[in-house]
């Protein structure tokens, strides 16, 4: 089920709202959790019903292992690391199958000059996320850094509606306490008021700028394959992308928030102006902040201890940036991605330390212009489609040779993308010198005015929600 549709706005979080708050009301704490269970694991099986019974095991499994981990004393090392071992192995070999199989298969097929068939597995969705969340939990219950969980509370934990598909991914340390408390489960009238609010700017990145972005840069990069762009549409449409991927995801983001906020529960924020960086260091530090920082805590802090030599420190970032160009597709353009990102992590990096810096206007384009060129490789199929765009970046000759016939190239191209366009323009406006949804939401106060604004923003979208868009991280 997705966030942005009548059926989710207009039936489902209703129904769940009201009812959850109304067992709360009488003191039914543990039937409101079980209903928020419930509701939860309807709202995967809606989105996901061939998977739900793989997903409802991994996440009983998961609990079984974690929870005989915890209970088994230290001197128990054989034990512990068996069963870490079963958890840790099981979590892969799912995602690894569903996610991976058939990249695995391709390759050998091409290498070894051979034909197997495993046929198309299709991907669950929000695998990528809650698996993230099923490994931490594995690996800090074989840490000692887990209690033996309530039941209820883990399986909140891990099916929570708002954050089960497209994350933020959160951590059971963040989520178990939140859901443990008495006073968590009392109606409050400021966190639904903030949550209703965060969850219409979310829903407007989404449905008025996203939506209508992501369209039309998809119809140009389906028809890239066969070469031969032009200069003009390369660059729009690489820009069309690189900002209508921010508005998709961080609205998903918000809109998730919101909800959480909505339950009480607090969901960590995700972006922080990204496209404001000046270097990739930065802008990583920006984007999609908690897998990040899931990154740096399961992968960086395994390969890089504080003390360690640069050169580690290099090694590790290489090493994250190349588990998280994986995690985001079954595919070498994702695995190249990741390294060029890392790759440039290492130089932002390398430059701090030496006090290299450049102005502030040319690192920062020079950011802009690298995440634009990164986000062409993310999107496209294959390189020979992500060269055929860059090939196309660079077609001067398609401009025109002469001053008259240039402007009168560009003057053309605006007016045939007016709409686009203008959304394109609000959107970069927006990403450079606007608040964030976290800055805006350390300044809100329940008036008329911020009441008016949901309720005008929620009614435009809902107007608008003729056609329904996945959210672009729904195939990762």
């Amino acid at each position: 089920m997705i966030f942005s549709t009548y059926n989710f706005i207009l039936f489902f979080l209703p129904i769940v709202f009201i009812g959850y708050h109304v067992l709360n009301k009488f003191k039914f704490y543990t039937l409101s959790k079980i209903y928020l269970i419930v509701a939860s694991l309807v709202f995967y099986y809606i989105g996901s019903p061939d998977f739900f019974w793989y997903f409802v095991g991994s996440v009983i499994g998961n609990y079984i292992i974690g929870s005989s981990i915890s209970k088994l004393p230290a001197k128990d090392k054989i034990q512990r690391k068996l069963l870490f071992a079963i958890g840790l192995i099981g979590n892969i070999a799912l995602l690894g199958y569903y996610k991976y199989a058939n990249f695995f298969v391709d390759n050998y097929n091409f290498f070894a000059k051979n034909d197997i068939i495993l046929g198309k597995i299709a991907l669950p969705i929000g695998i990528s996320f809650f698996t993230f969340q099923l490994i931490a939990y594995i690996v800090d219950s074989y840490r000692g850094e887990t209690a033996e969980y309530d039941i209820l509370d883990y399986l909140l934990f891990i099916t929570f509606f708002p954050q089960l598909i497209v994350g933020p991914i959160v951590h059971h340390k963040e989520m178990v306490s939140q859901f443990e408390k008495k006073e968590n489960q009392v109606l409050n009238y400021n966190n639904i008021a903030r949550g209703i609010f965060l969850f219409a700017l979310g829903l407007a990145k989404k449905i008025l700028i996203a939506d209508m972005l992501t369209s039309d840069a998809q119809t140009f990069f389906n028809g890239v394959s066969n070469g031969g762009l032009e200069m003009l549409p390369s660059w729009f449409h690489s820009i069309e992308y690189t900002i209508s991927y921010y508005f998709d995801l961080s609205g998903y983001a918000d809109m998730a928030i919101g909800l959480g906020l909505m339950f009480n529960v607090i969901i960590p924020h995700n972006f922080d102006s990204p496209y404001k960086a000046r270097n990739f260091q930065d802008y990583w530090k920006r984007w999609h902040i908690t897998l990040s920082r899931f990154l740096s805590a399961y992968i960086f802090r395994s390969v890089y201890k504080k003390g360690d030599k640069w050169r580690n420190y290099y090694i590790a970032t290489m090493v994250t940036f190349l588990v998280s160009g994986f995690w985001h597709g079954a595919g070498w353009t994702f695995v190249a991605w990741g390294l060029i990102n890392g790759l440039l992590v290492c130089i932002s990096a390398w430059m701090n330390r030496k006090g290299y810096k450049f102005p502030f206007l040319i690192s920062f384009t020079l950011t802009a212009i690298g995440i634009v060129l990164l986000r062409v490789l993310f999107v496209s199929n294959t390189f020979g489609d992500a060269l055929n765009v860059y090939q196309g970046m660079f077609n001067f000759a398609s401009l025109g040779n002469s001053i008259s016939t240039i402007f009168t190239t560009i003057f053309t191209f605006i007016t045939s993308n007016e709409r686009c366009g203008l959304c394109l323009v609000i959107g970069i406006l927006i990403c450079w010198f606007a608040p964030n949804s976290k800055q805006i939401m350390e300044k809100f106060k329940l008036s008329k005015k911020t009441l008016a604004i949901a309720i005008s923003l929620i009614f435009i979208c809902i107007l608008n929600m003729d056609k329904v868009i996945q959210f672009l991280y729904f195939q990762f």
